[in-house]
């Protein structure tokens, strides 16, 4: 049996009287990739948000490899080996797209020898080039891809990938979708991913979650949550 890799049990969030995340269990195996889809304002960031550490959870328990980590710290959870990218790309500006990766590669390299190393080697993998071009100047699609470096250079065993697809064209999508099952074939490494994107969100995932108001209302492959009911009603008759 594949071993869980993250567990959540119970999961609450509340902010004041609104209860954004209710009771929420979930699981991801190793080696899988996750779909998490909802309507907007179903509670799907905060739960990655509290996944990794930028919120608290007021109820629930969080375990990554077995270890509780909820209410963590971000740069904790990160050196833990979970990484993520943001809905709203969040770019170092001023620096390159070279040295934005080596940066991140340094959550786990003591030398910065060895930083630029796999800094190159994750700019290899994904084929981006320009190394010394600004990240202010890149388009969304090139920052996106700048976004999964900077996860990936982070040496995770989990990356949550927030609407990595947002914005992007037909041709840009596709491109991604062929690049998330490349991570987790030759880099073995498990995704959890949001995203409105239907065609991409059940091409890509082996299993999809839902929510609705902040609590799971289906879970299952693709075909089955693409079928339930409760799902139609709930969100895709909507989007």
């Amino acid at each position: 049996m594949t071993p869980e890799l993250l567990e959540i049990s119970n999961l609450t969030k509340k902010f004041g009287g609104l209860v954004v995340v209710k009771n929420l269990s979930l699981d991801v195996k190793q080696g899988e990739i996750v779909g998490l889809i909802g309507p907007n304002g179903a509670g799907k960031t905060t739960v990655f948000n509290l996944i990794t550490g930028f919120l608290h959870c007021d109820e629930g328990t969080i375990k990554f490899k077995g270890q509780e980590i909820a209410n963590l710290p971000p740069y904790k959870i990160c050196k833990l080996g979970i990484a993520r990218t943001f809905q709203i790309v969040k770019p170092f500006h001023s620096l390159s797209v070279y040295d934005t990766v080596v940066t991140a590669t340094l959550n786990r390299s003591r030398q910065i020898k060895e930083a630029k190393q796999k800094a190159e080697k994750v700019l290899d993998f994904l084929k981006i080039s320009d190394w010394d071009r600004p990240s202010r100047d890149m388009t969304i699609a090139e920052l996106k891809k700048l976004e999964i470096a900077r996860a990936i250079a982070t040496d995770p065993a989990l990356i949550l990938l927030d609407e990595v697809v947002a914005g992007l064209n037909r041709s840009e999508v596709k491109e991604t979708m062929s690049l998330i099952n490349k991570i987790r074939k030759e880099l073995m490494i498990t995704l959890m991913i949001i995203e409105h994107v239907m065609m991409a969100v059940m091409n890509v995932s082996d299993r999809i979650v839902v929510l609705h108001h902040g609590e799971k209302i289906s879970e299952g492959e693709p075909r089955e949550v693409a079928n339930d009911p409760e799902v139609i009603r709930a969100y895709l008759v909507r989007e």
